[in-house]
């Protein structure tokens, strides 16, 4: 196919739209491969499109090569089935509600697990009809708080979401090994660079979870890995290496302290080192109490406390994966109003424990070790308040952050950290969702089987933008030829009517070889502006009939490398064909 400039529906910007943060937002939109219409609601243009539909396309492949098979269920759904797996109210506000003329409730498909399971019980009574693998590429919605990045964080995306359901265990096992190996085919045939990190499983539920991960520094997931191990993981899925417990015979007893002014952790060890204690005094060395409140969806708010030593902040986005699906939100001034045992800036555990607030702790707090803590008065605090003699935490909970030279779980080094783009994840969901529904066949023995059921989902649209983040330079896009919107961009850049002629002819040969091709044939558009342009959009090769034309020579330019080399006009399109491993 042909695709001639001067009639694309097109129009390339030389500034960065003002909202853009990211270079593939800043790039996608300049180069015309999408517009936005709303806070995380963006058109796809022509050439956009065509980068999204071959991105579905590797999915595609790859997914029937495992033996998937593609159905496609709506996005707007009826309330019903999320009511049954109590989602209708876990998704909290991230879930697009609406009512019909009628007054019932529907919803806008954020994730399709109990349509899937509802589907296979509808279809499927025996054991004879299993295994099976059923997937999507479909529209997914989700009212995202605070859209970003474009593309990368929407709240309209393209989705790829696969679901198995298996007999048994092993059967399961195979189906996830079988995805995690066609996810790994898909992101290396779109050249994306990326890690497999142990993940949560969040609203979706399950057991065995993996995220797949983009490296990028604009990422939002933040994961660690060990050098020395190989082990990775997102930081909600990092597990605290507890130390030992201590014998608590002969431990110091407790005493308060007057500490003046000294509401933060800085204050309380600068005190602390001042006071002749006979010791030298860390952050480390004091528990620090933070208080929120947290419910599951639709019901109450309670109380609860988290502690940490102090020298680590609570991550927040630990924290929400320990709770989920409760919500949770931090203590503000009218709470602590109105629960005057707790003293700002001086809180510890007694307090909490006298007045039944739950009291979650960090795992490095075991039996044992001593703290210096809020004394619940202002102006106090105890010094060598023992775990598991002087106060006894409820349970513990991972939401301290993770920091680089952490152990890593497996014993075996330090972690560093680094950014990602989720791109996929996969889980093992088990009966989660087909005990919600009894999602049974007839067994082997003549008796009712419980199906095992599996999810994997791919960030369709959100992997063009991915890619664009990791392949671009200063002067635009650079696509992998397996996603980009055409083979070739020729370019004429001489007015003389032979090399427009020549131009059209080699468009025309390279088009009988089943290449797609992209001809600026504008013809009051400055050389400059052409080059600029096909700099911008990215086309893998470009082919440039300028001032060599006249000498029986053009330019060939690999967007990647940015290598430019002369080849005889006569022989270009052979050396095109060469250029993009087609035959000659």
């Amino acid at each position: 196919m042909i695709t001639r400039l001067s009639h694309l529906f097109l129009r390339t910007l030389r500034d960065d739209p003002a909202d853009a943060e990211v270079p593939s937002h800043k790039l996608l939109v300049r180069a015309g491969y999408v517009r936005r219409i709303a806070p995380g609601v963006y058109s796809w243009l022509p050439l956009g499109l065509r980068v999204l539909r071959r991105v579905e396309q590797v999915v595609r492949e790859e997914m029937n090569a495992i033996g998937g098979q593609e159905i496609s269920l709506p996005a707007l759904l009826p309330r019903e089935p999320y009511e049954v797996t109590n989602r209708w109210t876990e998704y909290g506000d991230g879930l697009f509600r609406l009512k019909d003329r009628k007054g019932v409730d529907m919803l806008l498909g954020p994730t399709h697990e109990e349509l899937f399971a509802l589907t296979v019980k509808g279809e499927y009574s025996s054991y004879k009809d299993l295994p099976v693998t059923l997937y999507q590429i479909q529209t997914k919605y989700r009212d995202e708080e605070r859209p970003r990045a474009g593309i990368l964080r929407g709240r309209e995306f393209v989705m790829k979401d696969s679901y198995s359901f298996d007999l048994d265990e092993a059967g399961l096992k195979t189906s996830y090994e079988a995805h995690r190996e066609a996810y790994q085919r898909i992101f290396e045939r779109l050249g994306v660079s990326y890690v497999i990190v142990a993940a949560t499983s969040g609203a979706m539920g399950g057991s065995a979870s993996e995220e797949f991960l983009a490296e990028s520094v604009v990422g939002e997931d933040t994961y660690v890995r060990c050098v020395e191990s190989g082990y990775a993981a997102n930081v909600e899925a990092v597990t605290t290496t507890a130390p030992p417990s201590i014998p608590l015979e002969g431990l110091p007893q407790p005493t308060v302290h007057e500490t003046g002014d000294t509401p933060t952790i800085a204050t309380l060890v600068d005190w602390a080192n001042g006071a002749d204690l006979g010791r030298t005094v860390t952050a480390a060395d004091t528990l620090k109490n933070v208080l929120l409140k947290t419910r599951i969806p639709g019901g109450e708010w309670e109380l609860l406390a988290i502690g940490v030593p102090g020298d680590r902040d609570v991550d927040e986005k630990r924290l929400e994966a320990s709770l989920a699906p409760a919500e949770f939100v931090m203590l503000g001034d009218a709470d602590f109003a109105a629960n005057p045992f707790l003293v700002k800036g001086y809180i510890g555990p007694k307090a909490l424990q006298d007045n039944g607030v739950r009291y979650l702790v960090d795992p490095r707090i075991v039996d044992g070790t001593a703290w210096i803590t809020g004394a619940n008065e202002k102006g106090k605090h105890v010094v060598d308040l023992v775990a598991g003699r002087d106060f006894v935490a409820d349970g513990t909970i991972e939401a301290a952050e993770v920091r680089d030279g952490d152990p890593s779980p497996d014993g075996r080094g330090a972690l560093v950290s680094a950014r990602g783009i989720e791109i996929g994840h996969i889980f093992q969901l088990g009966t989660k969702y087909t005990d919600a529904f009894a999602v049974d066949v007839l067994g082997e023995n003549g008796k009712p089987t419980r199906l095992l059921q599996g999810s994997y989902g791919v960030g369709v649209s959100r992997l063009v933008a991915v890619i664009a983040e990791q392949m671009h330079d200063d002067k635009g896009l650079r696509w992998p030829a397996s996603v980009a919107p055409a083979d070739v961009h020729i370019v004429i850049a001489n007015k003389d009517v032979g090399a427009r002629e020549g131009a059209e002819a080699l468009a025309v040969e390279l088009d009988a070889h089943g290449l797609e091709v992209i001809l600026d044939d504008r013809p009051k558009v400055s050389p400059g502006v052409k080059f600029k342009d096909s700099e911008l959009i990215g086309v893998p090769l470009v082919v440039v009939l300028g001032r060599g034309w006249a000498d029986g020579t053009v330019e060939l330019k690999d967007r990647f490398t940015g290598e430019a080399r002369d080849v005889p006009a006569e022989s270009a399109g052979r050396e095109v064909l060469r250029a993009v491993g087609r035959p000659v």
